[in-house]
């Protein structure tokens, strides 16, 4: 399973609900890497969308605590356990977690892929992603050019979980 992110020096996520940053290069490495994709993301995040509608061209899973919990164009699930059967339909590599930080939280032990949006920049943040570069589990495998969008310099990271024995 991947794991898919935009993160700053601090690995933040977030603020009251929003991305930090928007970067149209990582919205569209975005794009590109999960379309046709299956994306899995909690209901916070999916109302960070334009209209708060699912994500075209994915199969888009929400994972909700809300039990009565519905949205159009998306499969929803209210529990972990309900996820992982859902999620057992799909070829492995074609899954993405998304978001939001709980999520990411609850899913990466199960995700061996990172592709992460690093941002060269410390923004004010209430929402973060587990730190890969402070667990030995994981491991840097690519490293793009540094990219720049106006003042902002940032890189697209690839991270792999180390292979056991």
């Amino acid at each position: 399973m991947n794991i898919i992110a935009a993160v700053d020096s601090n690995w933040a996520i977030g603020r009251k609900g929003q991305l930090l940053v928007r970067i149209p290069n990582d919205h569209k490495q975005f794009r590109l890497e999960t379309m046709g994709k299956v994306v899995v993301y909690g209901h916070k995040t999916l109302e960070t969308f334009p209209q708060g509608m699912p994500l075209e061209g994915r199969v888009n899973i929400v994972l909700s605590r809300t039990a009565d919990y519905q949205v159009k164009g998306a499969v929803t699930v209210h529990s972990l356990e309900q996820l992982m059967k859902k999620l057992g339909a799909y070829p492995t590599e074609d899954i993405y977690v998304i978001g939001g930080a709980s999520v990411y939280r609850q899913m990466i032990p199960y995700c061996d892929v990172a592709h992460i949006t690093k941002i060269d920049h410390k923004y004010e943040a209430d929402a973060y992603f587990p730190n890969l570069e402070e667990d030995s589990e994981w491991e840097l495998t690519a490293d793009s050019d540094e990219q720049t969008y106006f003042d902002i310099t940032y890189s697209f990271l690839r991270y792999e979980r180390k292979r056991k024995g």
